[in-house]
């Protein structure tokens, strides 16, 4: 009897345990279905925002050279083919080539696959033909991408759609990996007890996974090698079979797998794969590159092509031959992809920014709009104004440039850094900029190195002497020894050569840089002016100090700043900001935010025009002559040369038509360079600008301009021909009042008395009696002035 009792209880205690083994297991299999579904349903990777460049736009008159198109084309990795009858080649013939298009999605538009037929003639486009229609008559070609903005583990992807994956890759994964994919239910029972033994055994370790344990493992769980992780492993890859779809789960494996490293950037999927090895699209490779991507499932480390390209190529080969013993391939196929080289490219362009302080600029902008998160897991696409051939040219002009100057004076400059920008005036989309002469460490020069400007802010002074309507550009100004008091104190400047000029007219102050001159004029207008023209032009007002010597530059200032300001004289008298960005768009294509045109009129455009004038014989005659003549002198150039005290810093900064550059040059521990704004700045600013497509400055003359010849010694009003006359643009509101004894004679005037023939006086005096003085008539051009108005009509020839 207490057997039998003892029997039952052992029976229910049984009972009990299998029961709530069951229990246990039941809910344990729930938590993990959960854990699989959550991840599989949500957002199952952090996808870092991708930043593109602008698109090149390709129209019938488009100032694009062949070199220039050519260019682009290699840079997004089209190949030169035979034909063009795979996306992403092109053909080379004469003066035309024949493109076949990637096309791509911008969110708010797409842009077709197709074939273009661009033909070149006088260094520009000169037809386009297509075989999509176009209401435009603009095709573009795909962006660039520059970059990501990525999460913190750093991983990144492209994600692909299993109906854009080429056969052969889908072919050669199931041959190689997992030959009964599409009959087991997640796991292979011969494959996980193999496993198991050998792995419990000590024997060689094995892996038996399948190609959906293989997703479990890398979506869900560590890397630990144990008994409990290979159950779970199994037991969540038959729940995800239970689920899902045998082509949702080879789809999420094609983009999950890791496939690589870049530095510290992990390389995952085959969309991110075929553009890290190969620098094209999945769709455009051949097998043989197909069946390299499958070998590296074993080993990314172990098969590196550029580590191993020996084991590499055997990895590859055996793919091949799996592909052959499947039958995917027959044999006169698998000889051919076997005999082919590898044909991964020389250096992988993914994972660190292929142009980081343009990138780094991008970067700073979103993180003032958006989260943290949004920019590293979300997928948005940046579309940025950078000019890839020009970041490219410009790049390379600067560190060579950089490079010749160090080398002249090795001891000194040996690590000489420095930082240009380059940007279209009239919208203020940056096109380049580059902030170091090394690798990118996270100091942007072009933003973050604030130093002293120099004679960059003179332009300011002489822009208020010009709104005063006391000066114009003949006005003769002093330049001679000043002493300011400040504090009980005294301030006394002196010129770079050591010695004053004595009277000068205003241009010749300003084209030389004269330093006591400025001061002068400084002072007559006021530091509250000034520090106002500065604040109108964007530079923060507690980043400009009180005190004068900031007439000479004392304000420590970025390249970034500096560009700010000179967009103001390069527009004519409008502020556009400087913007690194376009538009962003979602994952779902919609478009986000479009960064459009602002302006804000900061000078009077009648004052800017008289203010480039001066701008401009700094470039013809002062000290950016040198830059004048290596250019073309039909560009008119202007621009300013910067040099701080004992020539710690060297700038420049200048436009043509339609671009503006800046160009700062010194040493991180602001030590001393011995370069000058002439002789440092300024022969890399004229090697940049040779790098790039230029337009003549061309700002509109308003109705209140007249170009009058003025006397550079008394500033009255002269004649052509007349000792000591300049040509310049005045406003018609502050013509001078007098003429000169040369000058008189070439007017038409009406004397309010007869000459004194006794004294000889030509020419009455008073300031008021240019209402007697010239006859208002209808105006007169010059024919060796090209046509520009005179004046008012006042000059005979």
């Amino acid at each position: 009897m207490k057997s039998e009792r003892g029997i039952g209880i052992i029976a229910l205690l049984f009972c009990i345990i299998v029961i709530g083994g069951f229990i246990a297991f039941s809910i344990y299999l729930i938590r993990l279905d959960n854990i699989v579904r959550d991840k599989f349903e949500g957002q199952r990777w952090d996808i870092p925002a991708k930043v593109f460049a602008r698109p090149l736009e390709v129209y019938s008159n488009a100032p694009v050279s062949q070199t220039d198109f050519t260019q682009e084309l290699k840079l997004l990795g089209y190949k030169n083919t035979d034909n063009y009858a795979k996306s992403g080649s092109y053909v080379s013939d004469g003066n035309t080539l024949f493109v076949h298009t990637r096309g791509f999605d911008f969110g708010d538009s797409v842009e077709p696959e197709q074939v273009l037929k661009v033909s070149f003639a006088n260094n520009q486009i000169s037809e386009v033909s297509a075989t999509k229609p176009s209401n435009t008559g603009i095709a573009r070609l795909e962006p660039m991408l520059i970059g990501g903005i990525y999460p913190q583990h750093n991983e990144d992807r492209v994600l692909i759609k299993l109906n854009k994956v080429p056969k052969p890759l889908i072919e050669a994964l199931i041959a190689t990996e997992d030959r009964n994919f599409y009959q087991h239910h997640g796991v292979s029972i011969r494959g996980t007890a193999r496993a198991i033994v050998s792995n419990v055994t000590g024997g060689k370790r094995q892996g038996g996974s399948t190609l959906t344990q293989q997703l479990v493992k890398n979506f869900y769980l560590s890397p630990e090698r144990t008994l409990k992780r290979k159950a779970n492993e199994a037991l969540m890859a038959m729940l995800i079979e239970l689920h899902y779809s045998k082509d949702e789960i080879l789809e999420a494996y094609l983009n999950e797998v890791n496939l690589g490293q870049n530095g510290n950037y992990s390389i995952n999927g085959y969309g991110l794969a075929s553009q890290f090895y190969f620098g094209m699209p999945l769709r455009e490779l051949n097998i043989s590159q197909q069946a390299f991507l499958v070998g590296l499932v074993q080993g990314p480390s172990l098969y590196n092509p550029w580590r191993n390209p020996e084991a590499a190529k055997k990895r590859r080969d055996i793919v091949l031959n799996n592909m052959l013993v499947m039958g995917y391939l027959n044999q006169e196929q698998y000889e051919k992809e076997t005999a082919r080289p590898l044909n991964v490219i020389t250096k992988p362009t993914i994972g660190p920014a292929r142009f980081p302080d343009f990138l780094d600029i991008v970067r700073r902008q979103l993180r003032t709009e958006y989260q943290e998160g949004d920019l590293t897991n979300q997928g948005l696409r940046i579309f940025t104004t950078l000019d890839p051939i020009a970041q490219t040219n410009v790049q390379n002009a600067f560190k060579a440039s950089v490079e010749r100057l160090s080398k002249a004076n090795p001891k000194r400059l040996k690590d000489l850094q420095g930082a240009v920008l380059i940007s279209h005036p009239e919208n203020g989309e940056l096109v380049a900029a580059v902030g170091s002469t090394q690798d990118f460490t996270g100091f942007n020069r072009a933003l973050d190195a604030k130093r002293q400007v120099g004679s960059l802010l003179k332009p300011i002074i002489y822009l208020s002497a010009i709104e005063s309507g006391r000066y114009n550009w003949a006005s003769p100004v002093e330049d001679s020894q000043i002493s300011i008091p400040i504090d009980g104190k005294s301030w006394t400047p002196r010129n770079y050569s050591g010695s004053d000029h004595g009277i000068v007219s205003m241009s010749q102050a300003l084209s030389q840089s004269y330093n006591l001159s400025a001061v002068r004029l400084g002072q007559e207008f006021g530091l509250s002016t000034f520090r106002n023209h500065l604040i109108k032009f964007g530079v923060p007002s507690d980043a400009i100090p009180q005190y004068p010597s900031i007439f000479l530059g004392a304000v420590d200032l970025s390249p970034m700043q500096v560009m700010d300001i000179y967009g103001n004289f390069a527009t004519g008298g409008f502020k556009y900001p400087t913007k690194a960005i376009r538009t962003v768009v979602d994952a779902n294509g919609r478009l986000l935010d479009r960064y459009g045109l602002t302006v804000q009129q900061t000078i009077d455009p009648s004052a800017a025009y008289i203010l480039n004038y001066g701008l401009q014989q700094v470039m013809s005659s002062g000290t950016g002559r040198s830059a004048y003549n290596s250019l073309s002198t039909d560009l008119k150039l202007a621009g300013k040369s910067g040099t701080t005290n004992d020539t710690r810093d060297s700038w420049f900064a200048g436009y043509s038509g339609n671009y503006l550059a800046v160009v700062w040059l010194g040493l991180d521990d602001n030590k001393v360079t011995g370069l000058t704004g002439s002789s440092g700045a300024l022969p890399v600013w004229s090697n940049v600008m040779q790098q790039l497509r230029q337009k003549p400055v061309n700002l509109r003359q308003t109705e209140q301009i007249q170009w009058h010849w003025i006397d550079r010694s008394s500033g009255h009003l002269s004649a052509q021909g007349c000792e000591g006359a300049m040509y310049i643009p005045v406003n018609r509101n502050n013509v001078p009042r007098q003429a000169t004894a040369c000058g008189f004679s070439h007017y038409q005037v009406e004397p309010v008395y007869q000459p004194d023939t006794e004294t000889q006086q030509t020419a009455p005096e008073t300031s008021d009696s240019i209402e007697n003085y010239i006859r208002e008539t209808e105006p007169v051009t010059d024919d060796n002035t090209d046509g520009r108005v005179i004046s008012s009509g006042s000059y005979i020839n």
